[in-house]
């Protein structure tokens, strides 16, 4: 079984690295302890106190290691910003991760409190908690480290710490001007930040800037991606009798709300999964050149379906990578009277939908969601962004509530751009593998503002493991995925532009 160790020596060829296995060692655990640290501070987006706790914590860190640190205030919470002193003949790197962290139920977790660090290694299909104390001599590249942001995105931010604790170690001169920003709102939509990277810019002033978010392609192997779906949300309600009604009396009678909406949202899509809905896949074309680079990612489909358990995906595109770059329309939840052991038999007051949507930089979310109230007008419905009263039900035959939510837009970087050749040649180089090169991923991380405001390219760098369970219970980070960030940002850090 491979130990942490292992993963550090193919460095000492081409940086002046630590080459002392105790030390590369030391540097390890003390990312891990002090992850422990910051994990157990409570990080909910939705939780003012939480954010602060972290903020304090965060500028405690930074400014340990020579950095210049401000809490940077915002129409809703603060964000975190960090600099290395500037010097005006090196190119700046502008590096982005969030603090905050999505909000946990501890009775779907297994361990007590997800924000106390539980170490485990696998036994058989299950996962068998060990001693921290057992780290000391076996390093295992194999175990984790469960509990919530582990992975999204506390991890990252403490694999940077150390990385420059071991860079200024091997007093290695670091060939770029290191600025840091750190989202508190990323979990939450960040409806602050485009106003706030306008009202920092010239704080924020960068030549690139590189994302430490979301997980390492499945495969494993290092991983540079160019882009991210954007996101936006709508809510769907209908409406039946204004309370609950026995079924009996009134199951021939009175409209079932549950029947309206799996009516509208049948009509949205075809059998093949693909939306129906006029012009909501317009201005999108992927010509060959395209198409080259999203089949040499390294996936297989068998191996997808089988992990999703599915015998057949949708066919939006031919394959997975394909299907990415085109926009989305998911149920994400649906709501209709009451099921399972309290199941009534009454024809419900109303069902509810709610839809997302992930967006590529050729859609707009707010012209999509036009037309997907355009298609339901057009199905005979009234539409309402409020309750509707006695009298609205008494005017109109069918009536839905659509509420919206923001919109996060969709960002994509040419993969011919020189900084994305740059980190791509440093992984490889660190690494000794090819690097995976994903044009847009299906996920949403709040990057246009910057893109937008500071006029500069944005590639993501991705450090945890592909299966890290990140937004759910039981979240964790492989402890090989510390080695491997504390190598990649080493690399990054370490390497002048050619």
């Amino acid at each position: 079984m491979k130990k942490i160790i292992v993963l550090f020596l193919v460095i000492a060829s081409s940086y002046t690295f630590a080459q002392d296995n105790d030390a590369i060692n030391t540097y390890i655990s003390h990312t891990i302890n002090e992850l422990r640290e910051f994990v157990a501070i409570p990080n909910d987006a939705l939780d003012h106190a939480d954010i602060n706790r972290n903020l304090t914590w965060l500028t405690k860190k930074f400014n340990e290691r020579g950095f210049n640190s401000s809490i940077l205030p915002t129409k809703g919470e603060s964000l975190f910003f960090a600099a290395l002193p500037i010097e005006d003949n090196k190119p700046t790197i502008l590096f982005y991760m969030h603090l905050d962290g999505q909000s946990v139920d501890p009775s779907k977790w297994d361990q007590p409190d997800p924000y106390k660090v539980v170490l485990k290694s696998k036994d058989g299909d299950q996962w068998k908690t060990q001693p921290f104390d057992s780290l000391t001599n076996n390093l295992n590249s194999d175990w984790r480290l469960f509990g919530r942001s582990t992975s999204d995105d506390k991890g990252p931010i403490v694999m940077l710490l150390n990385a420059i604790d071991l860079l200024k170690k091997d007093n290695a001169e670091l060939p770029f001007n290191v600025k840091v920003i750190l989202d508190s709102e990323e979990e939450k939509s960040s409806k602050p930040l485009p106003e706030a990277v306008k009202e920092y810019r010239d704080l924020l002033k960068a030549d690139f800037l590189v994302i430490n978010d979301g997980p390492v392609h499945v495969s494993g192997k290092p991983t540079v991606v160019y882009g991210c779906r954007g996101i936006t949300t709508m809510s769907l309600t209908t409406y039946g009798p204004i309370k609950p009604q026995h079924s009996g009396h009134y199951g021939n009678y009175a409209p079932n709300p549950g029947f309206q909406l799996a009516q509208i949202l049948a009509s949205m899509k075809d059998d093949s999964g693909k939306v129906v809905i006029k012009g909501y896949y317009d201005g999108i074309t992927l010509d060959d050149a395209t198409m080259e680079i999203l089949r040499k990612v390294p996936e297989d489909a068998e191996t997808i379906n089988s992990n999703l358990a599915i015998k057949k995906p949708e066919q939006v595109g031919s394959f997975y990578q394909e299907s990415l770059q085109y926009p989305s329309l998911n149920v994400r939840g649906l709501e209709s009277g009451w099921v399972g052991k309290k199941a009534r038999t009454i024809v419900p007051e109303s069902a509810t939908a709610e839809i997302d949507m992930r967006l590529v930089p050729e859609s707009d979310g707010n012209r999509l969601k036009n037309l997907v109230k355009k298609h339901i007008t057009n199905l005979g419905f009234h539409v309402m962004e409020g309750i509707p009263t006695k009298e609205d039900r008494m005017a109109y035959d069918k009536i839905i509530t659509i509420t919206e939510g923001s919109v996060t837009n969709a960002f994509r970087t040419d993969l011919n751009n020189t900084y994305g050749n740059f980190l791509v040649k440093v992984l490889n180089d660190s690494f000794g593998e090819d690097v995976v090169q994903i044009r847009i991923m299906g996920g949403t991380v709040p990057i246009a503002p910057f893109i937008n405001e500071l006029k500069i390219p944005a590639f993501i760098v991705p450090m945890v493991n592909a299966d890290n369970n990140q937004h759910s219970p039981n979240e964790n980070l492989k402890i090989s995925q510390i080695a491997y960030g504390i190598k990649a940002f080493y690399g990054i850090l370490s390497t002048p532009m050619e």
